[in-house]
């Protein structure tokens, strides 16, 4: 392993096992993603939420948003019409 400005660097055997962990995980992250678009359709609402309120304090809004009890009714309502159109 060589060294520069005190810190360790990567040999070409490590960073060719982090360019793998990469892509496997961009992989798997699709698969996942893929196999919930819910996931997609909750990030696409709580984003439509926060450009039309522009709330200030974006964490509690976010806190709020996420933890509404009835969050589950509006995403189910969505992903039926997006499986209705399929």
């Amino acid at each position: 392993m060589s060294v520069q400005g005190g810190f360790g660097v990567l040999n070409a055997e490590q960073l060719e096992k982090l360019r793998q962990f990469k892509i496997q995980t961009r992989i798997d992250n699709e698969h996942y993603l893929m196999a919930h678009p819910e996931v997609e359709v909750m990030v696409e609402d709580f984003l439509r939420e926060v450009l039309l309120k522009k709330p200030t304090h974006i964490r509690a809004f976010a806190a709020e948003h996420f933890t509404n009890p009835d969050l589950h009714i509006g995403i189910n309502a969505k992903m039926a019409t997006i499986n209705m159109d399929a």
